[in-house]
């Protein structure tokens, strides 16, 4: 059990790091079409991910 839950919280860090990357790959013109701005990437990263 306690492996299991050490595992889905690295599984979540993986998602966050990873949807961060993506995000910061995109230019200021491609954040604002989805509806955010740069300050907002971790954020939205955070929420997705956990």
């Amino acid at each position: 059990m306690f492996t299991s839950m050490i595992l889905a919280k690295l599984a979540s860090w993986r998602r966050y790091r990873q949807t961060v990357r993506e995000l910061e790959g995109l230019n200021d013109r491609e954040l604002a079409d989805l509806g955010f701005g740069r300050r907002d990437i971790r954020a939205v990263a955070r929420q997705a991910s956990f």
